[in-house]
């Protein structure tokens, strides 16, 4: 009997609901959440699968995770790649692959990082061509870490005045700065698997709890096309199985503003019975896939495309999106 655990914080209707609908399923694989004590170096866990919710906020479980990856254990979401990704990355990544991205400009943090002196960025000309970057990514634009999540350090600025004024805010943050896309229509899609795909239609002005508009039209068959492709396209290329990407649609095209949400918001409160439903299912068939899937065998992880100096990544989405 293979067996798939749940590492998982403050959220409490999605891990449950996955749990349950995996044990439901009777498919030869047995669901809980993880019980973890003492981790010992090198020494295998008793999961096939570990679903991580919850590690990007407890570097412990970052850690124990590595480990049970040595040992052979799957993990969704890869934990070495996750450790090393961060948005910049991306949307330079996408840009090379022919995902549509918002013009977008690396900011070094405003103060320096602890234990650092102006002496530490010899190398940098200091301060910026400020007009520069402000021409080429215009106004207005959003200025928001380079790695983060939850909407957290997000300003928009209407001009330079407004930049200024909340860059000297954000300390030691390494920043970017984002041309926003004054969009016609916004969508939010889980992607699971890096094979299925749910479009939701998402109002990212609106307070937290109602951004996931009603009725949940979908978009026109062409622009419904080209969003899937994106996803997968994103998603085969990082190595995450679980994610969401949203989009800003200008003149018909979708622009990918935020995809790095490997632990994404699955709150039965915020995504709504529909949505919620459909995430639970698909997570749970694809655990379930995994799980059975699982030899224990430690593969080459598929980050190293990217690390090693050789691999040509878009050859390497190419191929996966043939898979």
């Amino acid at each position: 009997m293979k067996r798939v655990g749940f590492l998982f914080g403050m959220e409490n209707t999605f891990p449950g609901a996955v749990v349950a609908r995996i044990n439901e399923m009777n498919q030869g694989v047995i669901a809980e959440y993880v019980d973890l004590g003492i981790t010992v170096m090198a020494e295998p866990v008793k999961y096939d699968l570990i679903v991580d919710r919850i590690s990007q906020d407890v570097p412990y479980y970052r850690s124990y995770l590595k480990n049970a990856m040595l040992n052979g254990t799957a993990v969704v979401n890869n934990p070495f790649w996750w450790s090393a990704d961060d948005k910049f990355f991306n949307y330079a990544l996408m840009s090379k692959l022919g995902v549509a991205i918002p013009k977008t400009v690396l900011l070094p943090s405003y103060t320096h990082p602890p234990e650092t002196t102006s002496q530490s960025f010899r190398n940098l000309h200091y301060p910026l061509e400020w007009k520069d970057v402000f021409e080429y990514v215009g106004f207005p634009a959003f200025l928001k870490p380079h790695s983060g999540g939850g909407w957290k350090h997000v300003y928009k600025c209407h001009n330079e005045g407004d930049f200024f004024h909340f860059y000297h805010q954000t300390g030691d943050i390494v920043m970017t700065l984002q041309e926003g896309i004054e969009f016609e229509d916004y969508y939010r899609c889980y992607c699971i698997g890096q094979e299925k795909v749910h479009i939701m239609r998402y109002d990212p002005k609106q307070p937290h709890d109602m951004r996931y508009v009603k009725p949940n039209t979908p978009p026109s068959p062409d622009l419904e096309q080209r969003i899937i492709r994106d996803c997968l396209t994103i998603c085969r290329t990082l190595g995450y199985d679980m994610n969401t990407i949203e989009f800003a649609v200008r003149d018909g095209i979708p622009y990918a503003i935020d995809f790095l949400n490997p632990a994404p918001d699955a709150d039965y409160h915020s995504v709504g019975a529909e949505n919620f439903t459909w995430m639970v299912n698909a997570m749970a068939e694809m655990c379930i896939t995994k799980a059975l899937a699982n030899t224990r065998e430690v593969k080459e992880l598929r980050w190293s495309w990217f690390l090693n100096g050789n691999a040509d990544s878009t050859k390497y989405a190419k191929a996966q999106s043939r898979k």
